[in-house]
């Protein structure tokens, strides 16, 4: 038999949880993908029944799978990050991150400041403007590295 404080801590526990439905809405996502990820391993809901109940600590999962992947992070990689069972192994997983991350940053960086010379440009011929050819001038002499970096990023499945 269920006892009136064993029913009210229940009540409780499901007011304080959000459905899939809410969940998905608040971070504006299909609930199909909440799904997907629970199938990955990288969620956990509880289940009242056959429906899942998410936590706050799930919503906290849930934003830090999107910061993740919005970074390029792929699934596996996200998981291994956030299954480490200790701080030593998360922060090994999480320095190679970091470094693929800024190196990602750095590209991002030398195509905004592409656009950013294209649009200062006053040349009809974007690709005679002196500025604008400098712009580019580290992908002519480095590009041997980064290509390196990416090959390496896109062999980790990002």
């Amino acid at each position: 038999m269920v006892s009136n404080v064993d029913m009210a801590v229940s009540v409780r526990l499901n007011v304080d949880m959000k459905s899939i439905g809410e969940v998905a809405a608040r971070f504006g996502l299909p609930t199909h993908v909440l799904r997907h990820w629970e199938a990955e391993g990288l969620l956990t809901p509880a289940r009242a029944g056959d429906r899942r109940r998410y936590t706050d600590a799930d919503l906290y999962r849930v934003a830090a799978i999107l910061i993740s992947k919005e970074a390029g992070f792929g699934l596996a990689d996200i998981r291994a990050m956030l299954a480490a069972r200790s701080a030593p192994a998360r922060h090994e997983v999480m320095a190679r991150h970091r470094e693929r991350l800024l190196a990602r940053i750095g590209r991002a960086q030398a195509a905004l400041d592409m656009l950013e010379g294209g649009l200062e440009c006053p040349h009809d011929d974007i690709m005679t403007c002196p500025h604008f050819q400098g712009l580019l001038a580290d992908r002519l002499t480095g590009s041997d590295r980064r290509d390196a970096d990416r090959a390496a990023e896109f062999a980790d499945g990002n």
